[in-house]
């Protein structure tokens, strides 16, 4: 493995950032602390930054040894925000507070980016510039999008973006790339019955809700089984049914939520289409009215072939080809999807371990995200930097795309 040594050298006090990050998470839109924090350390190292788009993100402005003269440049992006979770660690850096939690690694984003940083305030062996993209809000305001819609590549001209994901189940000491959909849309539902509330000994007196609920929840798993094609993926879970306040009264309705992945647009528009007659057929032969609401929170995650292909390339000078995997696609989703539908980019997994890394105490469960277990492997933070620092160089110093 090929490390830059200076990063390697940081590495602990990066690490103590990292550990700092999550013991202070913020939520989406909220990450002032985390901004501040990021701005401060690129002053002192004196890199020039732009603060406020999409309210909390931070970019970073690196330009090469031609101060930015030849108008080249290329953007790196990190993630900033946590989850609503309370955490289980009891560690030194667990979260201070209580209902939020770096579950998915977010802080160890930030940290490999910013030790990308600290290198480039000293060595900047690339003419052009690298845009350091501080990213708020994945996981529930669409920051990406934000930013994008703020002007992001108006603004800060560059020819291909770059995101980074720690990925739980890959050994350290590996990175993943692959062209195409490697991450899927994620659209979120929310269906109403309403019927007529009655006293539960009397229910020919009203309409029950709740038996027409769960015939629904049966029947939208047709939707994936049936209705598409077996070889287009797509994932229908309900995951929270919501009914009634008492054991002795039938309520007037029930709530069902849950989340529909897909890759393609084309399946999407027939799951959508098909949830929405299931239920208000199903609904109507039981003479209850329903309320059907479905969002369309991100798209997939595509990556760009020249891109994805440039990264693999690089991350084979890193680790070595036995150690450069290719991506296998997730159904989890990201609003990096955003950035690609706006430009050229590549969207690379880092292998975060099975969870070794965690120390006693640290509670239940696999090392997973939005695991309340989970913690970043600080054993990552000189190979990601090592990996953001060689793809800006080796992209800035090869040909124009």
């Amino acid at each position: 493995m090929k490390l830059i040594d200076g990063i390697v050298a940081d590495a602990a006090a990066i690490g103590s950032l990292r550990r700092d990050l999550h013991a202070h998470p913020e939520l989406s839109f909220e990450e002032l602390r985390t901004a501040a924090l990021v701005a401060r350390k690129l002053g002192e190292w004196g890199i020039p930054m732009h603060q406020g788009m999409a309210q909390t993100g931070v970019i970073g402005i690196v330009h090469g040894r031609d101060g930015g003269a030849c108008g080249r440049a290329i953007g790196l992006r990190a993630d900033m925000d946590a989850l609503p979770m309370q955490e289980h660690n009891r560690f030194a850096h667990a979260s201070v507070f209580d209902g939020k939690m770096h579950a998915c690694g977010h802080d160890g984003h930030v940290a490999m980016l910013l030790a990308a940083a600290q290198h480039f305030a000293t060595q900047r062996d690339f003419d052009g510039t690298v845009y350091l993209i501080f990213q708020p809000a994945e996981e529930a305001g669409g920051g990406a999008k934000v930013m994008v819609d703020e002007g992001l590549f108006e603004r800060f001209a560059m020819e291909a973006v770059f995101g980074m994901h720690n990925w739980p189940g890959y050994p350290v000491g590996t990175l993943a790339v692959s062209p195409g959909p490697v991450m899927a849309a994620a659209s979120f539902f929310r269906i109403v019955v309403r019927g007529v509330g009655s006293h539960a000994a009397a229910p020919h007196r009203g309409i029950d809700p709740v038996p027409v609920a769960c015939q629904l929840v049966m029947a939208l798993q047709h939707v994936v089984s049936r209705n598409c094609k077996p070889i287009d993926t797509a994932v229908l879970s309900v995951t929270m049914v919501h009914a009634g306040e008492a054991t002795n009264v039938v309520p007037d309705h029930c709530e069902i939520q849950g989340t529909v992945r897909t890759f393609r647009t084309e399946v999407l528009d027939l799951v959508e289409r098909r949830m929405e007659e299931i239920s208000r057929h199903t609904c109507a032969a039981a003479e209850a009215v329903c309320e059907f609401e479905f969002h369309r929170r991100a798209p997939a995650v595509v990556n760009h072939r020249r891109e994805a292909e440039f990264a693999a390339g690089v991350i084979a000078g890193i680790v070595g080809q036995g150690n450069a995997w290719v991506q296998e696609p997730a159904m989890a989703s990201e609003d990096f999807a955003f950035m690609l539908q706006a430009k050229a980019g590549a969207y690379c997994f880092i292998g975060n371990g099975e969870g070794a890394h965690r120390e006693g105490g640290h509670g239940e469960g696999p090392c997973m995200l939005h695991n309340p277990s989970y913690d970043f492997n600080d054993a990552l933070i000189p190979l990601g930097a090592t990996y953001w620092v060689r793809l800006a160089e080796a992209w800035l110093g090869a040909p124009r795309p």
